[in-house]
């Protein structure tokens, strides 16, 4: 049986699905070794949210990050994540800021250079992609699954061979953002795209959010997946990916090899657990199965904030007839993948046109842009009457054709005497959280594991004046702790 490779996500997707990307770089420090040392075929590190997060949440510089865990993780790339021209928030950038955005990270340690598009459009891709093998890292297609009448097993197909021949990538992936990728799909689509891969390798990476998401492992593997995304417990199932320790089991039991090392993964899956037991983390569940969740595709994060829309406009009673104008709009709008930006201008497309009683009357800047084109060539058609509507009711300042111009001329002329990577910083992270990320300091790289543990009470207890003695028991054990007599 075959070798199947795994691409572990714990530093990257585990704890941006499970932890609100909160996993600190000290948290990180006491296993980056074992991680070193697993036998991955590389490790997930970066993406344009924990570029964000590090800065506006936990005050750390993401690039003084990359280096670190680097100078660690030297056996196997780390990788980092692009989302098309769209770095941060919904804007597309210019293609010389985006290329200085894979240079620096390529530059500060980055092996492996993974960038996807939620339009399917390699026009979008394919300049990162190219500049990114240029400086000498690996890189990575990744075509974002849908369910749809438009997204066929050829429409795949096509899109495999357009970035094979426009990209030259060294994998391409399967990437079911929304987790509505099943078991029966599955062994269609992969075949199909196989078929053009030949010997480049397939890599799947899926989200636990329907409770499918091991199964569709399993059996894309036996259809011919090459690389799958897991993370270990217990940053892994709920909206993460499926967990290490299970699917390496399971693939033995199959028959397949999988050449990682066990012993690892527990004890790094030990270290994220005690850290998830300090920090007040939550542990990674498994989902049962979600019927409800193929209907509209929406990313629960964002049906929570829908909700807390409708409550604020006094139209909660309207959650359903929302749900409903989410399947119209998307449909209306040539079915976009339900990944940001698309669900989010979709989602308020539908609260705005519930809301006022009359579709499309008002219309936010993101839905002018996308049917203009923006942000990208559309896979299917919209009907005229729908864009002559959304083009008369939007924004009259939005242009009817984007410009491309340079930009990163205009930015270090914007910022003058400091670095690309500081400049870059500064652009995209608006307001005062690079300088309270540069008062900060370096990253202390110590991770206290007495935090908020036992340890940290027992040691203020038995310090007390007013308190003789400790004793703990679990039933089995009983430990006693008192002054010496």
């Amino acid at each position: 049986m075959k070798e199947v490779k795994i691409i572990d996500t714990t530093l990257r997707d585990g704890h941006q699905s499970l932890w609100a990307t909160r996993m600190t770089t000290p948290m990180m420090m006491p296993v980056l070794e074992k991680i070193n040392d697993v036998g991955y075929d590389s490790v997930e590190l970066m993406a344009m949210a924990h570029f964000d997060a590090c800065v506006r949440y936990l005050g750390e510089d993401p690039w003084e990050r990359i280096r670190i865990v680097n100078e660690k993780i030297t056996s196997v790339p780390t990788i980092a994540w692009m989302r098309s021209k769209n770095l941060i928030g919904f804007d597309m950038f210019s293609d010389d800021l985006v290329e200085l955005m894979v240079e620096k990270m390529v530059d500060n340690g980055i092996g492996k250079i993974a960038v996807f598009d939620g339009l399917l459009d390699i026009n979008n891709m394919e300049g990162s992609l190219k500049h990114a093998k240029k400086l000498g890292a690996k890189t990575v297609g990744a075509l974002v699954f849908s369910e749809s009448p438009i997204h066929t097993d050829e429409l795949y197909k096509q899109k495999t061979k357009e970035l094979i021949e426009r990209a030259d990538v060294d994998a391409v992936m399967l990437k079911d953002a929304g987790g509505v990728l099943t078991p029966e799909r599955v062994k269609t689509l992969v075949p199909a795209m196989k078929e053009i891969l030949g010997d480049i390798p397939l890599e799947l990476h899926s989200h636990c959010l329907t409770g499918l998401a091991p199964l569709v492992y399993l059996e894309g593997v036996k259809a011919g997946v090459d690389i799958i995304h897991t993370a270990v417990s217990p940053l892994s199932n709920a909206s993460s990916q499926p967990t290490t320790q299970t699917l390496v089991k399971n693939l033995k039991d199959l028959g397949y090899r999988v050449k990682v090392n066990e012993q690892l993964i527990d004890d790094i899956s030990n270290h994220f657990t005690e850290v998830a037991e300090r920090e007040g983390f939550p542990l990674g569940q498994a989902n049962e199965y979600d019927a409800f969740h193929y209907k509209h595709q929406i990313p629960g994060g964002m049906l929570s904030n829908m909700v807390s829309q409708l409550e604020a406009a006094g139209i909660k009673d309207k959650y359903d007839a929302v749900l409903e104008e989410i399947s119209r709009i998307r449909e209306e709008l040539a079915w976009p993948i339900m990944v940001t930006p698309f669900s989010q201008l979709v989602g308020t497309q539908a609260v705005f046109n519930v809301m006022n009683g009359e579709r499309y009357k008002v219309v936010p800047d993101e839905v002018k842009k996308y049917v203009l084109g923006h942000y990208g060539k559309l896979i299917a058609p919209i009907d005229g009457n729908i864009i002559d509507k959304i083009v008369e009711s939007g924004s009259k300042n939005i242009p009817l054709e984007k410009k491309e111009e340079e930009f990163v001329p205009e930015l270090r002329k914007r910022f003058p005497n400091m670095t690309d990577e500081e400049r870059i910083l500064r652009y995209l992270i608006k307001g005062n959280h690079v300088d309270e990320m540069k008062k900060a300091g370096p990253i202390n790289t110590d991770y206290d594991m007495t935090k908020n543990s036992t340890l940290t009470l027992l040691k203020k207890l038995t310090e007390s004046k007013d308190i003789g003695f400790v004793k703990i028991s679990n039933g089995r054990t009983k430990i006693k702790l008192g002054a010496m007599q």
